[in-house]
């Protein structure tokens, strides 16, 4: 799966960035685009406003699954298996028919639209390896989230348009963003407001850790909870609230 956001919806951290990145630009004349299909000849792509998705079923494992969803347009790709979902379908009042992309879309459209309880509380719910990108395009809101175990390869990095690039393929990231990329965290979730934060310790703040390669030059940073750190805890607004969460979380 392969997901390239404009900065516009989503500010990628600047631990991400190198100094010497040689990073390219995803979206001039289909660059990754082209180099995903290449590589998945099946895939489905679609070119978004301010985003571009793909999902291919090529060399898909079945023990970490990827799957596809569009629902009212929010877009989502998902990779791997949720334990709990007899559970969440309940919870949010799913069919049977019900399996974990849905879950997740219904769960952030929850979240959105009524939601008592904060985004981390959300994400932790879900028990089991899984990682997910979704994009609602009708308010441009970006929600990316990977288990606390990072069970599923998850990449992220930035290319030469400040564009953020995420895929469960490090080869496709490295292709864009050269040097400025990183494993995406473990335990963590991204939103278009709120950036990056840890959804195991949501009142502590996360710091970048440099990464250098084998020439010694920085390659991206991963990050890490800032025991010493702590951070105001924040709800999940309403839709139509004075702090609606697509704006301000």
């Amino acid at each position: 799966m392969l997901a390239v956001f404009d900065k516009s919806v989503a500010k990628s951290p600047e631990g991400l960035q190198s100094p010497e990145s040689n990073s390219v630009s995803s979206l001039k004349d289909g660059f990754l685009s082209q180099h995903f299909a290449s590589l998945h000849p099946s895939s489905v792509n679609l070119n978004l406003a301010s985003a571009f998705l793909a999902y291919s079923l090529h060399k898909n494992n079945p023990l970490l699954p990827r799957l596809f969803a569009v629902v009212d347009d929010i877009f989502c790709l998902f990779q791997g298996h949720i334990d709990n979902v007899a559970n969440l379908k309940q919870q949010y009042g799913l069919n049977k028919s019900a399996n974990e992309v849905t879950i997740v879309i219904e769960a952030y459209r929850t979240l959105r639209d009524r939601g008592p309880y904060p985004a981390d509380q959300v994400v932790r719910d879900f028990q089991g390896k899984f990682a997910f990108i979704l994009f609602d395009s009708s308010s441009q809101t970006v929600f990316v989230a990977s288990d606390a175990d990072g069970s599923v390869p998850f990449f992220w990095g930035i290319d030469a348009d400040e564009n953020l690039v995420l895929s469960d393929e490090i080869e496709i990231v490295r292709k864009s963003c050269g040097k400025s990329y990183a494993p995406f965290p473990k335990g963590c979730f991204f939103t278009t407001s709120g950036g990056l934060r840890s959804f195991e310790h949501p009142l502590n703040e996360l710091k970048p850790i440099p990464r250098i390669d084998s020439s010694g030059q920085v390659c991206g940073s991963t990050f890490k909870v800032d025991a010493d750190s702590k951070k105001e805890a924040t709800g999940m607004p309403r839709v139509g609230s004075a702090a609606n969460w697509s704006s301000n979380y």
